[in-house]
């Protein structure tokens, strides 16, 4: 019933002197016993899932990590993610602190990933969880787990639903930093041309060409790591903003999660 040994269970019913109860509470102790031990590991592996509501208008990417691909890989800890998933779907949970206090079979999330961890023998983690509520919002979870997405729409409807997906392949695949330049933080920008700037001057370039070159060097970085000005992967004839106009002149992307284990 806990997911615990048979000997660690055998051993919690003799010291609570066959209580239930007392035996699963002794066996949750133990639990955060383990986790508290095992704070310093890493926990790097894991599971990640994405999932949207009913009618597609709210959308959640959440991560929980564990320290061993095998672990992470065992129908409990998978069954465990995407039932913290349905939850934060269900109680529209918006923010990972709001997701940590949320109940779950009778704790909160916090508490239950203290449960898993002594059920593992591993430290067990929600290192990720992200939310969007568009009038459109896609989920892609990338083959075996380890990589998800959400991404929203100003609009949605049948004809649009391949198009969201492939967009949110582009973003699984090509990992953009923002929709458009201007979501891109002011301090990569000012290091992007400061490095510029130097590759420029290292290669002997006239002091008056220096910004005008390195200002280049910063739209073709745009061009590679802002969504729509990327290279549409299916065809790299055109760029994203291309393809989804293609789809629908009015298509508007406006905004997306990207969680991977490991980054």
């Amino acid at each position: 019933m806990t997911g615990s040994g048979m000997m660690d269970c055998k051993n919690a019913l003799v010291e609570a002197e066959g209580d239930f109860e007392k035996a699963i509470d002794i066996l949750r102790k133990k639990g955060q016993k383990i986790a508290a031990k095992r704070a310093d590991r890493n926990a790097n592996e894991g599971y990640v899932v994405a999932k949207t509501n009913a009618d597609n208008t709210f959308g959640i990417v959440l991560m929980v990590n564990c320290e061993t691909d095998f672990v992470g890989k065992t129908s409990d800890f998978t069954g465990y993610a995407n039932a913290l998933a349905e939850l934060a779907i269900e109680k529209h949970i918006t923010t990972k602190e709001d997701m940590l206090k949320a109940e779950f079979k009778g704790q909160t999330v916090e508490a239950s990933l203290t449960e898993m961890s002594g059920k593992t023998g591993e430290k067990v983690e929600m290192n990720g969880f992200a939310s969007l509520e568009k009038p459109y919002v896609n989920a892609y979870n990338h083959m075996g787990n380890r990589l998800a997405v959400i991404v929203g729409f100003n609009k949605g409807g049948e004809a649009l639903t391949e198009t969201a997906h492939e967009i949110a392949m582009q973003i699984a695949a090509m990992n953009p930093l923002g929709v458009t330049e201007n979501e891109i933080p002011q301090e990569v920008i000012d290091r992007e041309l400061e490095v510029a700037r130097e590759q420029v001057r290292n290669e002997g370039k006239p002091e008056n060409m220096v910004e005008k070159i390195a200002q280049g060097k910063l739209n073709k970085f745009f061009k590679e790591n802002t969504l729509l000005h990327q290279e549409f992967i299916r065809d790299t004839k055109m760029n994203v903003a291309e393809y989804m106009h293609k789809a629908d002149k009015d298509l508007v992307c406006e905004g997306f999660f990207r969680i991977q284990l490991g980054a």
